[in-house]
C-alpha cells in the first residue's frame, strides 16, 4: 500500500514534528538564557559575599597588608582609597591601577560588568564595589569574578542542544508517523471495506467498528447506518421496479392476447367487447404511468403546490357523487362547510384515492365524515370491509403494497393510491393514518388550515 505524500498520516506527522520543533527551539533559547543568567547571578552573589567579608574585616581591623592569593585568574580583590590609590590588592594584580573607577559610599554595593581588566586576556568579569568606613578612613573593596565559566557552560549546553535537537525531532517524527498510522488504521479498514462494497452487487457487507467509542467508532457506526439506509433504498427500488414492471406487463399481456385471438379468429371476435377490454387495460396503464411519474417528481424535488382557499366539503361531495353513480356501494356522507388552504387538484386526488380504496374493499357501505378540526380539518373515510390489521397500518402506505393481492389486481388497484395520498397530505403539512374501527378500515386525513408555508 502506497501512502500519498499529501495524506493525513504525513500531514499529521509533519504538523506534530513542526510543532515540537518550534516548541523545542523556543524552549532551548529560553533555557540557554536562563542558565547563563543563573550562573552570572551565582558568580555575582559570590563576589558580593567576598566583598562583604573583606569590608567587615577592614571595618574592624583596617586595611590588611595581605589579601591572599584570591581565586587565581578567575578572581581578584582590591582595596582602593577615595583618591584612587590602591591600598591592597591580590597578588595577581599587585601594582595595577583600580580595575574600575568607583566611589561607592560606605555600606553600598555596585555591580559592574567589564572586559578591560588587567587579567584574563580580555575575558569578561563581574565586579562588585563595596564601600566601607574603617580605621583608615573611607575605602572601596573591589571584588572581580571571571565569567569564563559562564561562557564555557553556555557553550556546552548549546552544543548538547545542537546534537540532541535533531535526534529528538527524528524520534518525534517516527513516533508521530507510527501513532498516526495506528490511529488511522481503522479508517483505512473502513475505506477498504467500502471499496469492496462498491465493487459488489449487494450492500449487505458492513464496515468494521473499532472498539473505544471515539470519533472513528462513531464514523463506522454512522457509515453502517448509511449503508443500511442505502440497502433499504436499493431493495425498495428493486421492488418498485419489479412491481411496476409487473403492473405494466399484466395489461400489456392482456392487450396482446386480445389482439392475437382477434387476429386468428377475426370472424368470431366480438370487436366491441375486445375494444372495451383493451381500452380498460390502456386506462389502467395510463393511471399507473401517471402515478409513477407523480411519485418520481415527489422523490426528486417534492410535490409542488398551488395554494389557494379550498372548500374541502365540495371536493368530498364531488368524489362521493362520482363513485356512487357507477358503483353499487352505499355512501353515508357528512360534509359540513369546511375550508382549508391547499392545492385543490392535489387535495382532490388524495380524496379520490382514499374513497376509491374504501369502495374497493367495502362490502356494502362507505362512511365519509368531514369536520372542522381547529386549526384545520379532519376527514374520516370508513368502510365495512375486512379492515386493516394493526401490524399493517403503516405498511399499507408503502408503494405497491396490497394486503389482498388477488382482489387488488382484479379490480385495478396498483398499490400506489394510499402512498400518493400520504405524500399529498405531508406536502400540505398534514397527516394520513389508519385508526381503529369496529366496522372495517378507517383512514383519517388531518389537514392544517393553511399550507402556504409547508413544503418538502
Amino acid at each position: 500500500m502506497t501512502l500519498p505524500l499529501g495524506g493525513v498520516r504525513f500531514r499529521t506527522t509533519a504538523a506534530a514534528t513542526a510543532a515540537v520543533a518550534i516548541f523545542l527551539a523556543i524552549a532551548a533559547v529560553v533555557f540557554v538564557f536562563v542558565q547563563r543568567d543563573q550562573l552570572q547571578q551565582s558568580l555575582t552573589e559570590s563576589a558580593a559575599e567576598q566583598a562583604a567579608d573583606t569590608a567587615g574585616q577592614i571595618a574592624v581591623s583596617g586595611v590588611p597588608a595581605d589579601l591572599g592569593s584570591g581565586g587565581g585568574d578567575q578572581s581578584l580583590v582590591q582595596v582602593v582609597a577615595t583618591d584612587g590609590t590602591v591600598l591592597a590588592a591580590s597578588p595577581q594584580i599587585d601594582g595595577e591601577p583600580p580595575v574600575i573607577d568607583n566611589r561607592s559610599a560606605p555600606g553600598t554595593n555596585k555591580v559592574v560588568r567589564s572586559e578591560d581588566l588587567p587579567i584574563g586576556e580580555g575575558q569578561a568579569f563581574v565586579v562588585v564595589a563595596h564601600g566601607v568606613a574603617g580605621p583608615d578612613g573611607h575605602v572601596v573593596v573591589l571584588v572581580a569574578q571571571s565569567l569564563e565559566l559562564v561562557g564555557q557552560s553556555t557553550a556546552v549546553v548549546v552544543n548538547l542542544l545542537a546534537i540532541g535537537y535533531p535526534i529528538v525531532l527524528v524520534a518525534v517524527a517516527l513516533s508521530s508517523f507510527w501513532l498516526a498510522g495506528r490511529a488511522l488504521a481503522p479508517v483505512e479498514a473502513i475505506r477498504s471495506q467500502v471499496a469492496e462494497i462498491q465493487g459488489n452487487a449487494t450492500l449487505a457487507p458492513r464496515v468494521p467498528v473499532p472498539d473505544g467509542g471515539d470519533e472513528i467508532t462513531r464514523l463506522a457506526v454512522t457509515m453502517n447506518a448509511m449503508l443500511g439506509r442505502l440497502q433499504d433504498a436499493s431493495d425498495a427500488q428493486r421492488r418498485f421496479v419489479g412491481d411496476a414492471s409487473h403492473e405494466l406487463r399484466s395489461p400489456l399481456a392482456s392487450i396482446r392476447a386480445a389482439h392475437e385471438v382477434a387476429a386468428r379468429h377475426p370472424q368470431s371476435t366480438d370487436w366491441e367487447s375486445t375494444g372495451h377490454d383493451v381500452l380498460a387495460d390502456l386506462d389502467r396503464i395510463d393511471r399507473l404511468v401517471a402515478d409513477l411519474l407523480l411519485l418520481a417528481r415527489v422523490d426528486e424535488r417534492g410535490l409542488p403546490l398551488n395554494v389557494v382557499d379550498v372548500d374541502l366539503d365540495d371536493l368530498v361531495r364531488t368524489e362521493a357523487n362520482r363513485l356512487s353513480r357507477s358503483i353499487g356501494v352505499r355512501f353515508v356522507v357528512t360534509t359540513p362547510p369546511t375550508r382549508v388552504q391547499g392545492d385543490p387538484h392535489q387535495l382532490a386526488r388524495a380524496v379520490r384515492n382514499l374513497v376509491e380504496n374504501a369502495v374497493r374493499h367495502a362490502r356494502s357501505t362507505v362512511w365519509i365524515r368531514l369536520a372542522p378540526d381547529p386549526p384545520g380539518a379532519r376527514l374520516e373515510i370508513e368502510d365495512d370491509g375486512p379492515g386493516i390489521p394493526e401490524t399493517d397500518r403503516e405498511r399499507v402506505f408503502d408503494r405497491f403494497v396490497r394486503l389482498d393481492e388477488s382482489r387488488s389486481r382484479a379490480d385495478g388497484g396498483t398499490g400506489l393510491g394510499l402512498p400518493i395520498a400520504r405524500e399529498i397530505a405531508v406536502a400540505h403539512g398534514g397527516v394520513l393514518c389508519v385508526e381503529s374501527s369496529p366496522a372495517g378500515a378507517l383512514l383519517v386525513l388531518v389537514l392544517p388550515a393553511g399550507a402556504g408555508a409547508v413544503g418538502r
